[in-house]
């Protein structure tokens, strides 16, 4: 009798199956005669990779839950493109150059020279692209990487540019002086949703510190700060006007003072001191009473150290009065601009204070705190110290704690569009749903104007140039534009290959009408602002490839983890929100965070990291696959090691292979023929 079906019994070896697939998958060109061009659309966005570092267990869940309803949607009759992409600009590629140099700041890179150290950043970005590749064909999913968009090509980055100019022409684009989250190690300020990734916990000075009362013996404000390295830049304490405020009388030893603070803060303050309440009174009496400056180490031109009242002012934690100093903190900047108070920027660029805070200069700001707390307890204003255990912003590059720092950047003015985003977000089916009006839907309704610029290297460049003499500004759209203009010097800089990046760039210059010369300024952009324009920019659209753009946006699909509610999902929804005002995706899986099999981060230093490449050679993809499907809702955080996905194994794939092997063995016996039954 003939044998319909092969014998199929014992333990199978999964991986060795596994295998014979793939090489059939590949030989036959499988992916690429599956999809059918002749269906209705069904489009999903790659979120683009950074190929300059191996890819690790929480790059496959990402990648078998995307492989997942593309898939699907092919079987039932859809034409999927699946285009693959990669994020080749920023710093994570800057950093990992830097750290094949032996380098340590910006001043190192350009005495190296800027187009050596951008051409070693071209080299770095597709470093592992092999191990990538041979990771996304080893889990079985099928993207199209032969013709995948890159970041850093001309086309990609004159589509980036077209966007710019949208935004320049709708008045959105505009360079403004701010407190913005700084990277003194990077150099560079950072966005928003950039800080969002790289906040931890962190032991931080807590200081109690005395500000004497002009024209008072002993009558002092009492303030507290985790920060004291911006007390040489204050210029003003800050009350609350409805807040209730206390001058207590305090004994200790032989010392007698009274002191400033919030009346529902006092027992806490004083706990363990003997205290009695002399007066109490509203904040707003206590506006315009001066004091004496804890330094002067930079002349002040416009009146300075007394007290004004904001609404922001707490009565949470620390005194109920807050010290101000405008160069280091976004709300002190806004009352500083309603006082007319000045702005004393006692720190440089490299994070470190400048000569005239004699003391301490040339020393980064966080390494001088003990010495400005030892300072002030030996004048005797030091009040009470301590340590507190806190939340702080950190690069989410580099790891050094990022700094609030008034500088110029060029800024996305998103907050006009608070609305729409808000609005065309609710038009988005979110997995798991909550985060739709929670952690995504509460980022936008405290959306804050995009922070664009970066004082980088291997980046696109910003594409305004301003004129040397007049001071006009113009932001190109495009290649041609630039070759169009009067006196443009394109020819010059690009007589054969071009190059888009710096330092060449820098190099273009054109006529002002005014007679002066129009140079570029010389920042690059966030990079999340070119992972965000991938939907334009993979087709070099409007440059070409029209019907193809029209043809697949928006997305039917996306899928990332958490993170990138703040990271690409932001940037997707925001560019397109004020560029198209529609929604840029219409459904999005945002997956939980892979722990090890305790529950606990996976993390080097805890030596807990499972490699992916370790399970799959001992239990298969496809345990590896169903391991990641099934074990936790999509959002929810999964533990993964050998001895789960083994589980899987034995509780379904073997359950699975077993019901098999009996149905083929007594098909068999049976002579059975499916075609027969069809």
């Amino acid at each position: 009798m003939e044998r319909l079906f092969e014998d199929v019994s014992g333990r199978p070896n999964l991986t060795e199956m596994e295998e014979d697939v793939l090489r059939f998958w590949h030989d036959r060109d499988i992916f690429r005669r599956s999809i059918r061009t002749e269906g209705r659309p069904w489009v999903f966005y790659e979120g683009p990779p950074t190929a300059n570092g191996l890819p690790g267990t929480h790059h496959v869940i990402a990648r078998v839950f995307k492989d997942l309803f593309p898939r699907y949607r092919t079987m039932k009759g859809r034409y999927v493109l699946r285009k693959g992409g990669w994020d080749t600009h920023g710093l994570p590629v800057e950093l990992e150059v830097e750290k094949q140099l032996g380098f340590s700041g910006k001043q190192q890179i350009e005495a190296y020279g800027v187009a050596e150290f951008n051409a070693k950043c071209r080299e770095s970005v597709f470093r592992y692209v092999k191990q990538w590749e041979e990771m996304t064909d080893r889990i079985g999913f099928w993207i199209d990487m032969d013709d995948a968009y890159v970041t850093m090509t001309n086309d990609y980055i004159e589509s980036v540019w077209w966007i710019l100019r949208q935004m320049w022409d709708k008045g959105l684009l505009y360079q403004g002086f701010k407190v913005v989250p700084y990277c003194a190690r990077c150099g560079t300020p950072l966005s928003d949703h950039e800080v969002a990734q790289g906040y931890a916990e962190t032991d931080d000075p807590s200081v109690f510190v005395r500000f004497r009362a002009v024209g008072e013996e002993d009558l002092y404000f009492l303030v507290w700060t985790t920060t004291p390295w911006t007390l040489p830049g204050n210029v003003a304490l800050a009350v609350h006007p409805e807040v209730t405020y206390a001058i207590v009388e305090v004994e200790e030893g032989e010392r007698k003072e009274s002191l400033i603070l919030a009346e529902a803060l006092v027992s806490q303050v004083l706990d363990g001191k003997v205290y009695r309440v002399l007066e109490t009174l509203p904040g707003s009496e206590l506006e315009g009473r001066e004091y004496e400056p804890l330094y002067q180490f930079l002349p002040v031109d416009k009146p300075a150290f007394y007290v004004v009242t904001a609404d922001f002012v707490s009565t949470e934690d620390g005194t109920g009065i807050v010290h101000m100093a405008p160069a280091f903190g976004a709300e002190d900047m806004a009352i500083a601009r309603q006082r007319d108070l000045p702005v004393l920027q006692t720190v440089d660029q490299e994070g470190k204070f400048i000569p005239a805070v004699t003391p301490w200069q040339g020393v980064f700001v966080k390494d001088a705190d003990p010495d400005i707390t030892a300072d002030l307890r030996r004048r005797g204003l030091l009040f009470r110290e301590g340590r507190i255990r806190h939340v702080y912003p950190f690069c989410w590059r580099c790891d050094r704690p990022l700094l609030y720092y008034a500088r110029s950047s060029w800024f996305v003015e998103t907050t006009r569009f608070r609305d729409e985003l808000v609005g065309l977000n609710r038009q988005i089916n979110w997995v798991p749903e909550h985060i739709r009006e929670g952690r995504f839907g509460n980022w936008l309704e405290n959306n804050v104007d995009w922070a664009l610029s970066r004082d980088r290297y291997w980046g696109t460049p910003l594409p305004i140039w301003r004129c040397d003499t007049c001071g006009q500004s113009e932001c190109a759209g495009g290649m041609d534009e630039l070759r169009s203009k009067s006196g443009s010097t394109f020819t010059q800089v690009y007589p054969g290959e071009v190059d888009l990046h710096r330092p060449y760039v820098d190099d273009l210059t054109y006529d002002c009408e005014c007679g002066g010369t129009m140079r570029r300024v010389p920042e690059v952009i966030d990079c999340w602002f070119d992972s965000g324009s991938m939907p334009v920019a993979q087709w070099h659209y409007p440059f070409e490839n029209q019907a193809k753009f029209e043809e697949q946006f928006p997305a039917d699909y996306i899928c990332e983890a958490v993170d990138q509610t703040r990271g690409w999902f932001y940037s997707l929804h925001a560019i397109s929100t004020m560029l198209f005002d529609q929604v840029c995706f219409r459904n999005v899986v945002s997956l939980g965070h892979i722990l090890d099999e305790n529950g606990q981060k996976m993390s080097k230093s805890r030596g807990n990291v499972v490699k992916w490449e370790d399970v799959v050679q001992e239990h298969g993809a496809d345990a590896v696959r169903w391991y990641m499907y099934t074990a936790s809702p999509p959002g929810n955080p999964r533990r993964f090691s050998l001895a789960l996905v083994g589980a899987v194994v034995r509780e379904f794939l073997l359950t699975l292979w077993n019901t098999y092997s009996f149905f083929t063995t007594y098909a068999n016996i049976d002579g059975f023929n499916p075609r027969e039954h069809q």
